[in-house]
This record gives structure tokens, sequence and C-alpha cells, in this order.
């Protein structure tokens, strides 16, 4: 079993910066490929990132490409999403997952998830 909880979003302007964490415990972190997804009211949840268990690896949803960054502490068991530029279309509720299958953007690869956390972007 594995136990992610994201840190507090928050709201910002658009144009702004926010980085989102995620701490991870219980089954071993470095072993899972880690991503990112967000849910808009009234949409699906969609993909935003992510990186592979050693870092080496990271993959993004067109959307965010060149304005999100993810990235991982294997020794804090922790995974991050810097969020630069924000949009007001990047407003959403944003969850962290661990799959323990594969670097994948598809949800349905993911085992466990966050209880989410909201970002909301001000135009």
């Amino acid at each position: 079993q594995v136990s992610l909880v994201e840190s507090e979003g928050g709201l910002v302007q658009a144009g702004g910066s926010l980085r989102l964490s995620c701490a991870a415990s219980g089954r071993a972190f470095s072993s899972a490929a880690m991503g990112w997804f967000r849910q808009a009211p009234g949409k699906e949840r969609e993909f935003v990132a992510t990186i592979s268990w050693n870092g080496g690896n990271t993959g993004y949803a067109d959307s965010v490409k060149g304005r999100f960054t993810i990235s991982r502490d294997n020794a804090k068991n922790t995974v991050y999403l810097q969020m630069n530029s924000l949009k007001p279309e990047d407003t959403a509720v944003y969850y962290c997952a661990a799959s323990y299958n594969d670097y994948a953007r598809v949800s349905l690869k993911y085992d466990y998830w966050g209880q989410g956390t909201q970002v909301t972007v001000s135009s």
C-alpha cells in the first residue's frame, strides 16, 4: 500500500508560478513511476506529466510542455511539479499518482492516487 499526500495548492495570478509536491509513504517509492494529473470542473481527469522511477525519463502533456517541470527526490520520497507561466485554463484539482507497472500517460496504469489539491489561476 502507498499513501500519497499532495502539498497545498493555492490561488495564483496568471503568469505566476507554483510548486506542488507529493510525499509518498509505504511501498518503495523509488520503484514507482510517478505522474501528475488534473481535473477541471465539468471535465475528465487529464494527464499532466510523468517521470520514470529514476528520473531519467519525463513526459508532458502538450498543454503544459515548456511551462511545467516534473522532478523527484527518491531520498525524500517526494515528487514535484513546478508550474510556471500559469494560465487560467490550468485551474484544476491536481493529483499525484504512483505506477508500479509502467512509466505512462494513462491514468489506468497508475495504482495509487493522492487526494488532490486545488490550484486556481486568476486572470
